[in-house]
């Protein structure tokens, strides 16, 4: 089992940037997929992010793009959501997620075994 831990949520204005972290402990980190999703009030929790073990293969929702990077730190047993040119329509609440199941990633949260409590992000126009 891991435990994560999400920081770096806040209140930022269009345009600006944001490093999302999430922090894992428990077992090995590199055994696990990670990924980050998000949910805004009265919508569905949807996908962000995802990369593989190794850090060499990532996958992104169209909405993020060319805006946002997925990253890894297994020294620090980290994740990282490096997010650029924030929109409104980025405000949510940013989870990360664990799968230790053997695929490079996943865009389904069905996928996912671990999840963070969520970390704020609002970006006011």
């Amino acid at each position: 089992q891991v435990q994560l831990v999400e920081s770096g949520g806040g209140l930022v204005q269009a345009g600006d940037s944001l490093r999302l972290s999430c922090a894992a402990s428990g077992r090995t980190f590199s055994n696990y997929v990670m990924a980050w999703f998000r949910q805004a009030p009265g919508k569905e929790r949807e996908f962000v992010a995802a990369i593989s073990r190794s850090g060499v293969s990532t996958d992104y929702a169209d909405s993020v793009k060319t805006r946002f990077t997925i990253s890894r730190d297994d020294a620090k047993n980290t994740e990282y959501l490096q997010m650029n040119s924030l929109k409104p329509e980025d405000t949510a609440l940013y989870y990360c997620a664990a799968s230790p199941k053997p695929f490079y990633y996943s865009p389904s949260s069905g996928s996912y075994d671990y999840w963070g409590q969520g970390t704020q992000v609002t970006v006011s126009s």
